[in-house]
């Protein structure tokens, strides 16, 4: 057996980091040498997350604040980017210069345009010269890439559970060229660990409703990957909603069919992409996914189905926003830099 890939997290605090030490504390060909944050520096890993008692080096190894050269000194290898956008680049570039390959669970690296990034973020793109080498890392589309890739922009939470349903039908050319609608339902724990009186329990309890309409950050990247699959350009409304669950993203797309195209092509298409997905579970015809079926875990289940009466095409989908729409991708990407075995580190049900 090889020797384990050392690893260290950068932002280890917030929920995606959480859950990111959850599987490489796990994981049997990872060893988690650093984690970083201010707030919590000196503190052992098992002190701030109890959860973690006991469990590999959680009582032994603490935050320490984020410094390259620290984390190179401690020996890793790979350094996954749990902060937020516009800060993930400032990592990025000195831990690529050190020779580490990252994985940046941040938006800093998915869009290839420096002027899309700041008409959708608000600023100017803090390292543009790291764009065109970025790989944005959707393992089910992008798998030979991220083998032999240096920086990883993982996807969004939202993009993920729109995306995986859609690339394979807009390659296969199913689609009208109509626009697509899309309502995606969240846990909050998708606008992460902060103190926000919209998030709390007494405002998100008993409550559902949306948000960022009509223009979410997340629709750059999701229209991004649409225009590469179908060779053209992708037009959707989005509207996200916030659910008063810790975790679960809940989507739904609804679509055109191109003139004469059955539903029984759908179903090949899907089938031709994903049967030997791992992470990818193709529910069928008329099969709704259930948010409960895939928190904690790695699985996006997908279910499709045709209304005659409306002429529409409805896609359905569910994940975990901070595991296959986060952390447990970013582990996903790492066992395919790494040669490890696909599921490595991530079969948690």
């Amino acid at each position: 057996m090889s020797a384990p890939v050392k690893v260290a997290v950068v932002g280890a605090s917030g929920y995606s980091g959480a859950e990111l030490l959850r599987l490489l504390l796990r994981h049997p060909n990872v060893e988690l040498v650093a984690v970083t944050s201010r707030s919590l520096a000196g503190k052992a890993l098992s002190k701030e997350f109890p959860r973690f008692r006991g469990v590999g080096v959680a009582d032994s190894l603490t935050f320490t604040a984020p410094d390259a050269a620290a984390l190179k000194a401690a020996g890793a290898e790979i350094a996954f980017l749990a902060v937020p956008h516009g800060v993930a680049a400032e990592y990025a570039k000195p831990l690529l210069e050190l020779g580490l390959k990252v994985i940046d669970l941040s938006a800093d690296f998915r869009l290839r345009s420096p002027a899309l990034y700041e008409e959708f973020y608000g600023h100017a793109h803090p390292a543009p010269e790291l764009l065109d080498e970025a790989v944005y890392a959707l393992p089910e589309v992008r798998a030979e890439q991220i083998k032999t890739a240096r920086l990883i922009a993982c996807p969004g939470c939202y993009p993920t559970s729109i995306l995986l349903p859609l690339i394979p039908l807009l390659k296969a050319g199913l689609l009208a060229d109509t626009p697509l609608a899309v309502a995606s339902m969240s846990g909050a724990s998708g606008a992460g660990r902060k103190e926000s009186i919209p998030l709390l329990f007494c405002e998100v309890q008993n409550s559902v409703r949306s948000y960022s309409v009509p223009v979410h950050r997340h629709l750059s990247e999701i229209g991004q990957e649409l225009a590469l699959a179908a060779g053209r350009e992708v037009k959707l409304s989005f509207v996200p909603h916030l659910m008063p669950t810790h975790s679960g993203i809940c989507t739904t797309t609804f679509a055109q069919l191109k003139t004469g195209v059955t539903l029984e092509q759908i179903s090949a298409a899907l089938h031709s992409a994903y049967d030997k997905a791992p992470f990818v579970r193709l529910l069928g015809v008329n099969q709704s996914p259930d948010t409960k079926n895939v928190t904690g875990t790695n699985f996006v289940d997908i279910g499709w189905s045709y209304d005659a009466r409306a002429g529409q095409l409805i896609l359905m989908s569910t994940e975990d926003n901070i595991g296959k729409g986060a952390s447990g991708q970013a582990v996903q990407n790492m066992n395919l830099i790494c040669g490890f075995e696909a599921t490595a580190g991530l079969l948690n049900i």
